[in-house]
């Protein structure tokens, strides 16, 4: 039993007892459950010998916090406590994107909720909107704020409108905390680079070098090309200040107590602004220390689970995304283990399930994905996933090197296969994206593309091939059916359900033209939206209609709910990726080809793993029995089923 749940079950004494609590009351209860756990967390962090007096401002802090929290957010949070754990429902559905790349500003994506509702998408992931640097500003994710919302996208009345109008039609919020740095224009920086040694100590600052090079023994490199090292010397404090990611973004010392109380306020201050799920950005790296990658250390799950207590006491209806891009074994650990199991973030990113559905469009096989997401862990039940084909960043390439070995391939030659085939290196390969941040001290490298002209839709388009653009068309939906299915919450990129194409642009834009990412990050079509009720043969609209049918079938069906019910299937075909969903006595099995030709599972593993054949068995997707040919079941080429016993 995680704190959530025991939160939620004496919430439910209570109101059992004295009929409906006060909002203050059960706010008391809270605390008072959550108190022991906070205490142990803070002073494992904080030794009580020299910051007791830091623990009595932080309870402070969060009383304060919680009266100010709107009551009408209150209520909202008390409803959900007591519905359980919502965000694993099979009714999520969910969306990233740019705000004005998407329609303009705030008030443009007010608009646009009726196109949400006709695709089914109920869940949208908003990338940073409040202020920023002007410039270069890693898309937003230098901050200047966490809650005032900059002007290019509105005020933060218009924003506070569209979360009451996107509650009305049922749509979750997610905005991104940037919880690890500021950016050196934030107050913090300003007052640190004004000569305010309380504010440097905000920030890792060193008057000479001698730490940040014993630092940079063991610290990777997370821009090697546009950001190397990981320390900048500002000339104002006459310091060195670290910055992992680049020079403008100044990490925070979590070291000091009062940068964790102030960064809980933040925290708040962004929840307030009726945001439901609050993304951790960049989390694994929020404890450093000498010696180490500084990267996934203990001290960061600690810290982590802090948030999450003190969030659970003030407001337990908003709940934490891990965006931790790390191996999948340590991704696991972002929902809690040991002790901690279910209590520091309800989400995370699959991004070993994204990197591993790139892998096999690449090699044709599902082997890797397989021997992978078999040998690793089962998250703890009340946590989930955001499963997602791609996202606004780039598509790193974090397998596991024995994994790679025991399908038989070398590690480093696999990596240089896959950057080769997505970046242009290999005149077969129908794919078209770009080479980011390769590293040459190393040959490592990742990938930036939108899905579709990853996936082979542009060269199909430029050659005119209607066979190719089929296949295109194909691998898009099924990489989609994947994660429609899989279990978790699915997150399409914007721009990727009309089948968007890679956007070059950015070369001419001074402010992008460093970062590649922005080849994935194209404006929305609304054109080509314009044409999907006129004509339902063009690309974008079977690829939107395809998509919009799959989120139908998901929410008609409970199965596809997240219990931790998934069963991947070893197949006897390589290329044919094969798992099950259960829930009660239904199932679904969920059969994917990954090959450009078709391949065929014989009736003796069919029946083996439960699926019925003939008239016994449908397919969801189309509402007919399949058919098998000679006692084999073909998969057309990126062909996908959805196979449900009758």
């Amino acid at each position: 039993m995680n704190q959530a749940e025991l939160l939620r079950l004496l919430a439910e004494r209570g109101q059992k007892k004295k009929g409906t609590n006060s909002l203050t009351s059960l706010f008391e209860q809270r605390l008072a459950t959550n108190l022991s756990i906070i205490k142990t967390q803070f002073f494992s962090l904080y030794p009580e010998s020299e910051h007791k007096a830091f623990f009595y401002t932080l309870l402070d802090k969060i009383e304060l916090l919680f009266k100010a929290r709107p009551t009408e957010l209150q209520k909202q949070d008390i409803e959900r406590l007591e519905s359980g754990n919502w965000y694993q429902s099979e009714q999520m559905v969910g969306m990233q994107m740019y705000v004005d790349r998407f329609n303009k500003d705030i008030n443009g994506l007010k608009d646009k909720l009726s196109y949400f509702d006709d695709l089914g998408v109920n869940f949208l992931h908003l990338m940073p909107i409040t202020t920023r640097p002007a410039g270069e500003n890693d898309g937003g994710y230098a901050v200047n704020s966490y809650h005032e919302i900059d002007s290019k996208y509105g005020t933060k009345n218009d924003f506070t409108t569209f979360t009451k109008k996107a509650r009305e039609h049922n749509i979750f919020l997610m905005l991104d905390f940037v919880v690890n740095h500021t950016s050196d224009e934030f107050e913090w920086a300003q007052k640190a680079k004004e000569g305010s040694l309380h504010h440097q100590n905000y920030y890792y600052t060193y008057s000479d070098r001698h730490i940040p090079d014993e630092f940079e023994k063991t610290l990777p490199e997370i821009f090697p090309q546009s950001a190397p090292g990981n320390f900048t010397y500002n000339k104002e404090m006459e310091k060195w200040v670290m910055t992992c990611f680049n020079n403008y973004q100044w990490d925070l010392n979590y070291r000091n107590p009062e940068v964790f109380i102030e960064m809980l306020g933040n925290l708040m201050s962004l929840a307030n602004l009726g945001v439901d799920v609050i993304r951790f950005d960049a989390l694994a790296f929020l404890w450093k220390k000498l010696g180490t990658l500084s990267q996934n250390l203990p001290e960061a799950h600690t810290l982590i689970s802090l948030f999450r207590m003190c969030l659970q006491v003030i407001a337990p209806g908003v709940i934490l995304l891990a965006e931790a891009i790390v191996a999948p074994r340590d991704i696991i650990k972002y929902f809690g283990e040991g002790t901690a199991e279910g209590n520091e973030c309800e989400i995370a990113y699959n991004a070993s399930l994204m990197a591993l559905l790139w892998n096999s469009i690449a090699t044709k096989k599902a082997s890797l994905m397989v021997k992978s997401v078999t040998e690793v862990p089962n998250k703890p039940k009340d946590g989930t996933w955001i499963n997602y084909i791609r996202c606004h960043d780039d598509i790193g390439l974090g397998y596991e090197d024995d994994f790679v070995r025991a399908i038989g391939s070398e590690p480093a030659a696999h990596k240089q296969f896959l950057l080769n085939y997505y970046c242009g290196k290999l005149e077969w390969s129908p794919a078209k994206g770009l080479m980011f941040m390769y590293n040459p001290k190393n040959g490592d490298g990742r990938i930036t593309g939108s899905a579709a002209s990853l996936l082979g839709l542009e060269t199909a388009l430029e050659q005119n091939n209607k066979n190719i653009i089929d296949y295109a068309i194909s691998k898009i939906l099924m990489m989609h059916g994947v994660i429609l299915t899989y279990g978790g919450i699915p997150m399409i990129y914007a721009g990727d359900e009309i089948g968007t194409l890679n956007d070059y642009s950015y070369e001419q834009n001074e402010d992008h033209v460093n970062d590649n990412r922005w080849v994935n990050r194209p404006m929305q079509d609304w054109d080509a939206v314009a044409q999907l009720k006129k004509s339902d043969n063009n690309t974008s609209a079977i690829i939107f209609n395809g998509l919009k049918h799959m989120i139908r079938l998901r929410k008609e069906h409970s199965v596809f709910a997240d219990s931790n019910d998934i069963k991947i299937h070893g197949c006897p075909n390589q290329h044919v990726f094969a798992f099950q969903r259960t829930h009660e006595d239904e199932s679904v099995w969920v059969l994917s080809n990954f090959n450009e030709v078709t391949e065929t599972l014989n009736i003796g593993w069919l029946l083996s793993i439960g699926i019925h054949a003939g008239e016994n068995s449908i397919d969801l997707l189309t509402g007919k029995n399949f058919e098998l040919i000679h006692n084999e079941l073909p998969l057309k080429p990126y062909e996908q089923l959805w196979i449900k016993n009758i």
